[in-house]
């Protein structure tokens, strides 16, 4: 299914609500390699960009509109040296060149700039921050051809982890893990990875943005865990498995992954319309603080611990945030609110209201994490909070999350990653 995105401007001209404000949406510039060579870095258009134009390839393009006139797009224009060296063809549009005319035919309006900005263009600030927020809301509900290209996506994200199954054992390294996934993302359709494959055995398995190593090995009973999406034409999956190297977990990571897979599927049934993010944050930190109370690691009551923000010993990161166009799409606050200044709120991405349409990560997760277990303020201030020789006991152990994309509909979520495997 393809994107109709002249249908897409026009729903999104009529959600800006303007009158006489002009908007410049840029594409962003290519930018050469660090070295002495005339190779140009991958171009990535910006993504409002992308979103409003489907043109992939236009580095230097700028979308006007015109709420009088409409819809304008100003390309650059392909040479000769473009055709014979890349391949390029010319996208439709007016020539950048015209783009000047344009904006003095508007002179004294505001002008709200979208996307890269242009060092010409005199942008009101109140005004850009005003159409930025409409659109981003405007965008988040995914249309049917989006959703098509997640389930695509999906499907070849299913095949990278299926594929990764054989090499979830002892004695292969974070960097064999990594390059089976991503040849199976490949051959199930992906055009790319949809960000940067994270891969953590034992101890690793507890850092988040962790880079896979080919000198980190697997040893028997290691946590493995996966954080890896295929991504279709921009339109990205993101998923975290976490696995036991060999499959035999000690009895101690059965009861730590059935904590987070009790917590994941609750997070998951909760994501309906009309539901509030934060309050599935914190449902999703009380079952898992619940579960630890029971595992004998923390001690009081859940809610009163979670209220105390112990949660974040174990739990130091948000539920999730929107997921579809890229792996950070939308996302931000509810229209009218400002950010919760708690600090145990610092890195949840959203405070939105779900509706239908809605494409969300849910990613619960139990960490031993030596930076946070050991730091003095935390030992003082929760001394009584947590077992602190059982938590030592297991800070080599690293941890648990299990991530999966949810669309809210009218009635019960659907996890479109649901077909990728799990450890048990």
């Amino acid at each position: 299914m393809t994107i109709d995105h002249p249908s897409r401007r026009e729903r999104m001209s009529r959600a800006l609500n303007l009158t006489d404000e002009i908007v410049l949406v840029g594409a962003g510039h290519a930018l050469p390699k660090p070295e002495i060579s005339d190779a140009m870095l991958p171009f990535i258009a910006h993504q409002e960009y992308y979103y409003l134009t489907g043109h992939a390839g236009a580095p230097g393009g700028v979308l006007g509109f015109d709420p009088k006139s409409g819809w304008v797009s100003f390309v650059p224009e392909v040479t000769e040296m473009d055709r014979v060296w890349d391949g390029a063809e010319q996208l439709p549009g007016e020539f950048l060149s015209r783009l000047p005319a344009w904006l003095a035919a508007r002179s004294g309006r505001r002008l709200a700039m979208l996307g890269v900005p242009l060092a010409e263009a005199n942008a009101d600030p109140a005004t850009t921050t005003r159409v930025r927020e409409a659109l981003r809301h405007a965008r988040a509900p995914k249309e049917p051809g989006e959703l098509a290209l997640m389930r695509r996506a999906a499907v070849a994200t299913a095949d990278g982890y299926t594929a990764l199954q054989p090499f979830l054992v002892p004695g292969v390294s974070e960097r064999r893990m990594q390059v089976e996934l991503e040849a199976g993302f490949f051959r199930g359709g992906a055009t790319k990875t949809g960000y940067d494959t994270i891969i953590g055995v034992g101890a690793h398995a507890a850092v988040f943005h962790g880079a896979p190593s080919p000198d980190r090995i697997a040893r028997a009973g290691d946590f493995i865990l996966v954080d890896a999406g295929a991504e279709l034409d921009r339109y990205v999956i993101d998923v975290t498995r976490t696995y036991v190297a060999g499959g035999q977990p000690s009895a101690f990571q059965r009861d730590l992954y059935a904590a987070v897979k009790n917590a994941h599927a609750r997070g998951c049934a909760r994501c309906v319309d009309g539901a509030e993010w934060k309050d599935i944050h914190f449902g999703a930190a009380i079952d898992m603080v619940g579960s630890l109370v029971d595992m004998g690691v923390m001690k009081g009551n859940p809610t009163s611990l979670v209220e105390q923000e112990a949660h974040m010993l174990f739990y130091p990161h948000g539920i999730g945030h929107m997921v579809g166009l890229g792996v950070r799409d939308g996302s931000g606050l509810e229209p009218g609110r400002t950010k919760d200044p708690r600090p145990c709120l610092r890195s949840l991405r959203m405070d939105l209201i779900l509706r239908a349409g809605h494409t969300v990560t849910i990613e619960p997760g139990l960490y031993f994490i030596p930076a946070l277990l050991n730091d003095p303020g935390r030992r003082e201030k929760y001394r009584d909070s947590v077992n602190w020789a059982l938590a030592e006991e297991h800070q080599h152990l690293g941890g648990v999350r299990i991530e999966d994309n949810l669309l809210v509909t009218d009635g019960a979520p659907l996890n479109l990653t649901a077909a990728i495997p799990q450890a048990f």
